[in-house]
């Protein structure tokens, strides 16, 4: 089987398994331990010296959670994958491991705002500037905002909450034309609905709380290196990776690592000094997950389409953001990235602003009222109110965020139940109209 291509659905169940040689479990163990034995003196001082693969610490690496970047490594056709405890985390890595003080980023203005505060406040406090386009489809806005000292692009495969996706292919030659690498964060995608890497994109990021785990029940993050940018090309920008290192006798992180030499150095430098290590057990979970990835993706891909459509026929509605749809401006580049489908998180705007939203989300009784992502259960959330609560009315304007924005992240119940139950939000705003209409004219008298 050494030779055979795999399909998706095989290799996320079998991929990256090492046999249990000692007793033949099946299912990998769960190392629950902080630490490891070593056999001598002379095999303590090989692992720490890097000659010896063998596991030292937790914090370094433990074989449960081995086993989970072998296995989204290969689904994300990566050469090497760190895990650490949360999406942020792994944000945070891969960008630590990139950047310097001085040193600026060109990031798509629709991400995600814990990422977008990531970047403006907490690597802004650290000298690192970022420039956000607004368009992202406008690859000639992405060329204009590099400066000399740019040295990333980051986006969103599929960006929360507008499901607006993104030209992977013409971001990622545009970076490279700077001479910088492309960042994506692939969490709304997964690697089943689309590998960044193979359109050129040369780092990924996921959260894996979301669909890789998939049933809301543990943390992790991912950080994938695509192994295909050259950093030897312009040496003196990333003098990290290619100047000589005394941990490694004299070589460069590139001499020794090769194409995984920003894995090696993001995992050895930033993320053990860091420590984002995500617990053993959570690492279980996430790999449970990930052999149904597939299974649930598909499901909620197609249930959320589904829902997108009987929405556009809602009254109440003005816009529904699925790229799935004829109508939304992204359904062209869906059908070139996305053709299993354009994932389960988009946004609906009601006409009736944020009281209709709030009527709306208190009337549902199956979707979940929580924020979170992903999970096999449908979530609802309003954005203006919660995750985009921190941003000025101008700003959330400018990214589409209405007050009668409405978020869905659509789960893998029977479609018609979830019908049902949006239906009974529908009916929660028509009874609600009347007293909506009275507060406006009271409003205007005052």
């Amino acid at each position: 089987m050494a030779n055979d291509v795999l399909g998706f659905t095989t290799e996320q169940v079998h991929g990256g398994f090492l046999p249990d040689a000692a007793h033949g479990a099946r299912v990998p163990a769960v190392h629950m331990s902080s630490g490891f034995l070593f056999d001598d003196f002379d095999q303590a001082r090989e692992r720490f010296a890097g000659t010896d693969d063998g596991y030292t610490y937790t914090r370094l690496g433990n074989p449960t959670n081995a086993d989970v970047e072998r296995r989204v490594a290969l689904l994300e056709h990566g050469v090497e994958a760190i895990l650490v405890g949360s999406g942020q985390a792994a944000a945070t890595v891969a960008f630590l491991g990139l950047l310097q003080a001085g040193d600026h980023v060109v990031s798509a203005r629709s991400i995600y705002e814990g990422t977008r505060g990531l970047l403006v406040q907490n690597l802004g406090r650290l000298g690192i500037a970022v420039d956000f386009v607004a368009d992202g489809r406008d690859l000639d806005a992405w060329a204009a905002a590099v400066r000399p000292e740019t040295k990333a692009f980051f986006a969103e495969t599929i960006p929360n909450p507008k499901n607006d996706v993104l030209d992977i292919t013409g971001v990622a030659e545009t970076a490279h034309r700077a001479g910088v690498p492309l960042v994506v964060d692939n969490t709304l995608a997964t690697p089943y609905l689309v590998r960044p890497v193979e359109h050129g994109a040369d780092i990924v990021v996921h959260s894996a709380s979301k669909f890789l785990s998939g049933h809301g029940a543990g943390l992790g993050g991912v950080v994938v290196d695509g192994g295909r940018f050259d950093w030897s090309a312009a040496p003196g920008r990333w003098t990290h990776l290619t100047g000589p290192d005394r941990a490694l006798g004299g070589a460069s992180y590139v001499e020794r690592f090769g194409d995984r030499a920003f894995a090696a150095y993001a995992r050895d430098v930033v993320a053990a000094r860091i420590g984002p290590t995500p617990s053993p057990f959570n690492a279980f979970l996430l790999r449970q997950g990930i052999e149904t990835l597939s299974l649930r993706v598909e499901r909620h891909s197609a249930n959320a389409l589904a829902v997108a459509q009987w929405l556009e026929h809602q009254p109440e509605v003005t816009s529904v953001d699925h790229a799935g749809l004829a109508s939304s401006p992204s359904h062209d580049l869906a059908q070139r990235y996305l053709p299993r489908g354009a994932g389960s998180v988009f946004a609906f705007t009601l006409a009736g602003g944020e009281a209709a939203a709030q009527a709306f989300i208190d009337g549902v009784e199956l979707f979940s009222r929580m924020t979170h992502l992903g999970d096999v259960r449908s979530l609802i959330l309003h954005p203006a109110s919660t995750t985009h609560a921190g941003r000025t009315p101008q700003e959330r304007a400018e990214q589409g965020i209405d007050d009668g924005l409405i978020r869905l992240s659509v789960g893998i119940e029977d479609v018609a139940d979830l019908l049902r139950d949006l239906e009974r939000g529908f009916a929660a705003v028509r009874s609600a109209a009347p007293a909506m209409r009275t507060d406006h004219v009271v409003g205007e008298v005052r």
